[in-house]
């Protein structure tokens, strides 16, 4: 493990932070901590930044209850910079937007960026404003049984795949799975922070019983 002391802050004593969404990967926002807003960081377990303009120490989300809850905190190959992965009660950015990075600067027409997060955004705007002829249109029209049909023909096409030990159709079985699942979180109001906190809760049980296993 880094120690404080061994990080290199610049002539203001600051080193910037790099704030990461723990369940999308997505950079929420560009901030400075100095050794002081750091410790605290490390000691509350929440982002707390030193603001440049107020020349202050603030703690995200003590007024507007927008906290960060502090994953892991890694500093770089030059010990400069610092990435800071967060579980997030809240919008990041000041805006009221998720992250403050919102602003389109370029965009490659050949390498599009793919995520869980924007695929989830796609569904859920094919809810809200159906499209004619979009099967995930149809899907929501169709209601909850509908959707739970397809979930379960999916696994059993997932099983079908893998009893035969066909990994490219296995993928391709469990990639149609995934998206049916999605469409059954956004009909039943259940977001993936839902799942990722669900899925965090039992990694921390599964810790602990092996932990005891050992003792033992």
């Amino acid at each position: 493990m880094v120690k404080i002391e061994e990080l290199k802050f610049d002539e203001n004593g600051l080193i910037p932070a790099i704030v990461v969404d723990a369940v999308t990967k997505k950079v929420l926002m560009l901030a400075y901590m100095n050794a002081e807003s750091l410790k605290i960081t490390m000691e509350k377990g929440k982002t707390c930044f030193y603001s440049r303009s107020r020349k202050a120490l603030w703690l995200k989300g003590e007024t507007s209850g927008n906290y960060q809850n502090v994953v892991s905190i890694t500093a770089d190959c030059d010990k400069d910079a610092l990435t800071v992965v967060v579980e997030k009660e809240g919008p990041a950015c000041h805006t009221g937007a998720e992250s403050c990075f919102f602003n389109p600067v370029f965009e490659s027409e050949e390498l599009q960026e793919f995520s869980l997060q924007g695929l989830v955004k796609l569904i859920e705007g094919r809810k809200t404003e159906k499209k004619e002829g979009s099967y995930t249109t149809y899907l929501f029209e169709k209601g909850t049984d509908k959707i739970l049909k397809k979930v379960g023909e999916e696994c059993t096409e997932v099983i079908i795949a893998g009893k035969a030990d066909d990994k490219k159709e296995t993928v391709y079985e469990i990639a149609d799975l995934c998206y049916h699942v999605l469409v059954l979180m956004i009909q039943m109001g259940i977001s993936l922070e839902d799942i990722h906190r669900e899925l965090a809760s039992r990694h921390v049980i599964d810790k602990k019983v092996k932990q005891e296993k050992m003792t033992k």
